[in-house]
């Protein structure tokens, strides 16, 4: 359903659809800042710090069934996400709870509905969105929330049978002759539609989910497949292979994702901050990373 629009969330409509002007000394440079913006809605119990510490837990939007960051497993919530949500929780002293949401149309929706204003319909405001990709334009335009706590960067990778290629790794050019495997709607998808001026379009093979292109591959239905590295080697099995070539014409093949919270709860996102920094400072995200199996892309902060 979501699946291609929720990867294209995170973190592909900024690589994809955000490159205003560049502005080395100021990114802000070129925007009129809004009016000053209003919490809209009317669950705002237990977002500022003192009431999290008072009631003895915080409320974490993650996204919903998206392995191998988020997801549950036997009832019980699972992931890299997750676990490092657990990380913060601990460090505040209260208990981590797990509110699992769908992606909207865009990352601005999924921020609006998840940390300052809520959605028309149900849904409850977090006290803190894991995986926000974080982009200095971006977060110049989106007032109502601090963008903090970057924790990990993500990037795009190739996964491909080692059976066919057990001596060159497969590059985009390759797949004007052999097949691969994306998430439908993604940014991988999205540049291997136009590589080329489209001569790869009759070997695209598009999935509801990269865990299910992933599981094309394992299958044998294709080739190769392409989309985000951790994705990728959470699909891993003895007979892929995962590499990351140069992309021509990708202007951004890598990003950074960090935490969001609502603009008015400045201690909370310091305090989050700080617990994120600790856990990258004596490893313990790190080695979040690879309990999951995954390699670990540290975020420049």
């Amino acid at each position: 359903m979501f699946g291609g629009v929720k990867r294209l969330v995170l973190g592909c409509t900024i690589a994809l659809g955000l490159t205003a002007p560049a502005y080395a000394a100021d990114p802000c440079a070129d925007y009129t800042p809004q009016a000053k913006p209003q919490n809209a809605s009317r669950d705002i119990v237990g977002q500022d710090i003192d009431q999290i510490m008072e009631q003895g837990s915080m409320l974490f939007a993650v996204y919903e069934d998206y392995p191998p960051y988020s997801y549950t497993e036997g009832g019980q919530p699972k992931g890299v996400d997750v676990e490092i949500a657990r990380l913060i929780a601990e460090d505040l002293g209260v208990e981590a709870r797990f509110s699992f949401v769908a992606a909207a149309e865009n990352l601005e929706a999924d921020l609006r509905f998840n940390l300052w204003k809520g959605a028309l319909i149900g849904g409850r405001i977090a006290n803190v969105m894991m995986r926000v990709p974080y982009n200095s334009a971006f977060r110049c335009r989106v007032e109502q929330v601090t963008f903090t706590g970057q924790y990990t960067e993500e990037s795009i990778a190739i996964a491909y049978a080692k059976s066919e290629y057990p001596e060159e790794k497969p590059i985009p050019a390759y797949f004007r002759i052999d097949t691969v495997a994306v998430e439908n709607d993604s940014i991988s998808d999205f540049y291997l539609s136009g590589f080329a001026g489209g001569q790869l379009l009759a070997n695209i093979r598009r999935y509801p989910t990269m865990d299910q292109a992933m599981q094309a591959l394992a299958r044998g239905e294709v080739m190769a497949a392409m989309g985000p590295l951790g994705q990728l080697e959470a699909g891993m099995t003895d007979d892929i292979g995962v590499h990351q070539p140069p992309l021509a014409g990708f202007a951004v093949s890598k990003w950074t994702l960090g935490v969001g919270v609502h603009f008015a709860y400045r201690g909370l996102s310091y305090a989050v901050d700080d617990a994120i920094y600790a856990a990258l400072q004596d490893g313990r995200i790190e080695q979040i990373f690879n309990d999951y199996g995954l390699s670990f892309q540290p975020p420049v902060r």
